[in-house]
């Protein structure tokens, strides 16, 4: 029993360490990538490819997580906010959280493998993105679009996993999900603007201040809904579509209203429960548009 309990208590440190919940950001959009590519062409619903789609956004994206809590230990250290993540706080040690990188991208390009041929030869240009992330903030302001380009990856590569071939509709959605998420993240990013400073670390914040950072991730989800906008015009979707841009854009707005220069109270509201039901809404209506 106790050795179970172990064993549970190890698990649910390593679904914390890679904040594993937050998945449900891109994990939708990965879903719209597979759909758009069996409605638009004339492949057919596979069980086993899509369980394999899922699986690289869970490898892809636990590697990435788990490597920036790696390399950002020190840093995590020595900030408050961020002094309670598992590896500053002990309850993961660093050449573990370094192994569980490497297991994780070593699982996704196997199952890339398991895909097709170009999915395989970028799997690791698509690591490359979303690892190297963890060092773009000890040199540029942009790191927030680093990460928005990491999780921009999903429709398209959901949609190359099953046609094997880039297209228009799909990097619509793409380019969506990188200026939905640089915005986002520079709200998230506002908790840490003081601290940032003091580490001559790099972020939106630290370059424009709390306002400046605000309407620039206003400019930016603004750009977000214009692309989700497009793709609707261009792929000629239904009534069904439209109802889940209005959702997605009307939680892009709210998130806005929630957060100000002098009130960061709300900031995990903003980012966490917004962003995720924004997310699967959206995907929800975009399916029943795609089926109804």
């Amino acid at each position: 029993m106790e050795i179970t309990a172990a064993s549970g208590k190890t698990f649910s440190n390593y679904l914390s360490l890679v904040k594993f919940s937050h998945t449900i950001f891109a994990l939708p959009f990965a879903v719209i990538g597979y759909f758009l590519a069996i409605h638009f062409t004339s492949a057919e619903f596979n069980i086993r490819l899509f369980a394999l789609v899922v699986l690289c956004m869970v490898f892809a994206r636990s590697a990435a997580m788990a490597f920036n809590r790696y390399i950002d230990r020190k840093i995590d250290e020595q900030n408050a906010r961020t002094a309670v993540r598992e590896i500053p706080a002990g309850t993961v040690k660093p050449q573990s959280a370094l192994i569980f990188v490497i297991i994780n991208c070593l699982l996704f390009i196997m199952v890339t493998y398991f895909i097709n041929s170009i999915c395989f030869y970028l799997s690791p240009v698509a690591l490359a993105v979303v690892l190297g992330y963890s060092f773009t903030k000890r040199f540029t302001a942009l790191c927030h679009v680093i990460l928005g380009i990491g999780l921009s990856l999903a429709p398209i590569g959901a949609y190359l996993a099953v046609t094997g071939k880039f297209d228009l509709l799909p990097l619509l959605f793409s380019f969506a999900v990188l200026f939905w998420v640089s915005g986002f993240d520079i709200i998230y990013a506002l908790q840490d603007e003081e601290f940032d400073k003091s580490k001559n670390l790099k972020s939106i914040p630290v370059w424009l201040g709390k306002k400046g950072a605000l309407m620039l991730s206003n400019v930016f989800h603004f750009i977000s809904a214009s692309f989700v906008i497009s793709a609707g015009f261009y792929a000629a979707f239904n009534f069904w579509y439209w109802i889940g841009v209005l959702f997605f854009s009307g939680l892009l707005i709210y998130q806005h209203t929630l957060v100000k220069p002098n009130d960061l109270s709300k900031v995990n509201l903003a980012f966490f429960t917004t962003n995720g039901i924004a997310s699967v809404v959206f995907a929800v209506f975009v399916l029943i548009g795609l089926y109804f």
